[in-house]
């Protein structure tokens, strides 16, 4: 992406013509890459892009790069930004906007007041959730019809989020819906140092190892293993389907809990739907909530979009809660 002089200036909630289209831009921050889209007042996308994300070079550099992409974002749509919204890995303070936690691949990510920096770059209220609650946002606004629901991603990693009465449900410590290291799934080490997490059969990077190991063949990465899958082969097909068990079981445990009528799954794993869908129904026969209602376990609809288009829903809310038209 091309950065101009112009694009480097702040941008502030006048910087365009009294005639232009308000803006929110929801950016989704993950180890990689940072993606971002814009919509005006109708929720209509305007326009997207994306950088590579600076994971190593620490969080003024990623704040540096996502308000690159906003001013960008705004330039292409000629709009009059209102608000930022931001879906970022690791655990969020979603009242200040810092991150918590965060993995070892994100330098300096730890305790950098993420809302702060990218507000006063960019002068507009900016909005930060865990990329997992921005996911379920997304979904839920979407759909209009959930307000109770359980989301889970399954990409790298497992994560989760758990909307109740409408209102998404941060915790005390802001890591409310964390499914993916719930235990007791199976004997394998997780990622976090403790064993038989769900995350160690239903993640995209522990179904690339368990295929592996089965084999003796590394393979780059679960969609590999889908691919193999759907080419006939049974360990492949085993692997998908301990996945998926896994994600039913766990599903089925927060919903007795909670109460929960549905759950939402995304993220790159829930690509291959049609591998999981048999596990998951075939558990939910033997294993549904206590309350005797179905529980509805369904794929995520709006794809690599999600975590961009929940973090604007935050934003758009926080507006309203400081009485302002988003």
């Amino acid at each position: 992406m091309t950065v101009t002089d112009q694009e480097q200036m702040a941008v502030t909630p006048d910087a365009r013509p009294p005639g232009a289209s308000q803006g929110i831009v929801g950016i989704d921050i993950g180890g990689t890459k940072i993606a971002g889209l814009l919509v005006d007042e109708s929720g209509t996308i305007l326009t997207r892009a994306s950088v590579a994300a600076p994971a190593s070079e620490g969080g003024e550099a990623m704040a540096d790069a996502a308000a690159t992409l906003v001013r960008d974002l705004v330039a292409r749509a000629s709009a009059r930004l209102v608000a930022v919204g931001v879906g970022a890995a690791g655990v969020v303070d979603h009242a200040t906007g810092t991150i918590r936690a965060a993995s070892a691949t994100f330098v300096g990510w730890a305790g950098f007041p993420l809302a702060d920096a990218l507000s006063s770059r960019l002068s507009v209220p900016v909005s930060v959730e865990n990329d997992v609650n921005a996911f379920l946002l997304g979904e839920v606004a979407a759909d209009r019809r959930a307000d109770d629901v359980l989301g889970v991603m399954l990409g790298t990693g497992v994560g989760g989020a758990v909307i109740i009465d409408g209102r998404l449900r941060h915790g005390p410590h802001g890591a409310a819906g964390e499914i993916g290291h719930t235990p007791g799934y199976s004997d394998l080490v997780c990622t976090c140092g403790q064993v038989g997490h769900l995350e160690t059969l239903a993640s995209g990077t522990s179904i690339a190892r368990r295929y592996s190991e089965r084999v003796g063949d590394a393979v780059e990465d679960a969609r590999t293993v889908a691919e193999r899958a759907r080419s006939g082969d049974p360990i492949a097909v085993e692997v998908f389907a301990s996945a998926g068990r896994a994600v039913a079981l766990a599903c089925a445990s927060a919903a007795t809990l909670l109460d929960l009528p549905r759950a939402i799954v995304g993220g790159g794993v829930a690509e291959a739907w049609d591998l999981l869908a048999p596990a998951i129904e075939q558990t939910l026969r033997t294993d549904s909530p206590v309350s005797g209602l179905p529980l509805v376990i369904a794929p995520a609809r709006l794809g690599a979009d999600a975590v961009a288009l929940g973090a604007i829903e935050a934003a758009r809310r926080t507006l309203v809660t400081a009485g302002e038209r988003p």
